[in-house]
């Protein structure tokens, strides 16, 4: 199989058992909404997930990857790849609220919207990290370089206190003091270190490398890798079940999510989301947990498709509208 160096390719289509490709039927214990992001058409979409329909699509920004939801549900951020802005939409019918620019050739990828109410993004193109305070008020920003090439993910600790990215282009993982403003730690970890979580209660980063086919698990303070763990091909994203007690990791190439058991850090299973012989018409990109943990969304950017995966079983319930070529992803209850 050969390497993706690239993942902004052309949506293909892909042979469909149901009308549109998207099983769209009703499941069992699923609710909310499904925010999706979509990079190839740039939109924004709102998928009600006690149906499987899509409730509205809007115009959204160049090139959008990732999204965020706000804590108390009712926005919705969206990093503008192609662009130097997060834009800001009300989660309700997508009304375009604020557009938020972190300046010249910024390239905005990662973002959180934390508890404490702030939005933090990576500038790729700036080889930085913003924090941008109070965002439907004052959004007041304020950057903190890296130093590193393609600062791409990031994840926030619980206290705000500090930000960890992946930096693809630089194979680092980079601690940010957002308090102190010390100078960045940054250790090469793997090879094209992308995927990164933390922990619900911060005391271990997890961190997926797509060229080494590796995760790890990192103490986010001294920034020692303690375990390395192989997983499947091509890693792109890993995601903590909100218990806190798996992970999984996307594996492009073999069209599936390797689980790991966190609690001895092994791989406890893999899940078969297609199979290595669709994985160029998916191409699976990001995991997205439902918040009670019984449930992962994986965005399928080629086919337009998002699954939904059934924890348990880790049967695929149904395909869900990824229109567009959707990427970035967040669900409100």
């Amino acid at each position: 199989m050969v390497r993706h160096a690239l993942l902004l390719a052309a949506p293909l289509a892909l042979a469909a058992c149901v009308q549109g490709g998207v099983d769209s039927a009703s499941t069992p214990g699923s609710q909310g909404a499904l925010f999706v992001a979509g990079k190839f058409a740039d939109t924004l979409a709102r998928i009600d997930l006690a149906t499987g329909r899509e409730t509205v699509r809007v115009d959204s920004c160049a090139t959008p990857h990732e999204l965020a939801t706000s804590p108390d549900d009712q926005y919705v951020a969206l990093a503008c790849y192609g662009g130097t802005s997060v834009d800001i939409f009300r989660t309700g019918g997508l009304e375009k609220v604020k557009s938020i620019d972190l300046g010249k050739n910024a390239r905005p990828h990662g973002v959180v919207w934390h508890a404490n109410g702030d939005l933090y993004a990576t500038a790729e193109g700036r080889k930085s990290v913003f924090w941008i305070k109070d965002p439907i008020g004052a959004a007041e920003t304020f950057e903190y370089g890296t130093g590193q090439e393609g600062t791409h993910m990031l994840v926030i600790a619980p206290d705000g206190r500090h930000a960890w990215t992946t930096d693809l282009g630089s194979k680092t993982v980079t601690r940010v003091d957002l308090l102190t403003r010390r100078a960045p730690q940054s250790i090469k970890v793997g090879v094209e270190p992308e995927g990164i979580a933390l922990a619900p209660d911060g005391r271990t980063l997890y961190v997926s490398a797509r060229g080494s086919d590796e995760a790890y698990a990192i103490d986010p303070q001294s920034m020692e890798v303690r375990k390395t763990l192989a997983v499947g091909d091509f890693p792109l994203r890993i995601a903590v079940r909100p218990q806190g007690d798996f992970a999984v990791t996307s594996d492009l190439e073999d069209g599936g999510l390797s689980v790991i058991d966190l609690a001895d850090f092994s791989v406890a299973r893999r899940i078969a989301v297609s199979s290595p012989a669709e994985s160029d018409a998916r191409f699976q990109v990001t995991v997205l947990w439902s918040p009670d943990g019984r449930r992962i969304y994986v965005a399928e950017t080629k086919s337009d498709t998002i699954a939904e995966v059934d924890f348990a079983s880790g049967k695929v319930l149904r395909r869900l509208p990824g229109t567009g070529g959707g990427d970035g992803m967040a669900i409100v209850e």
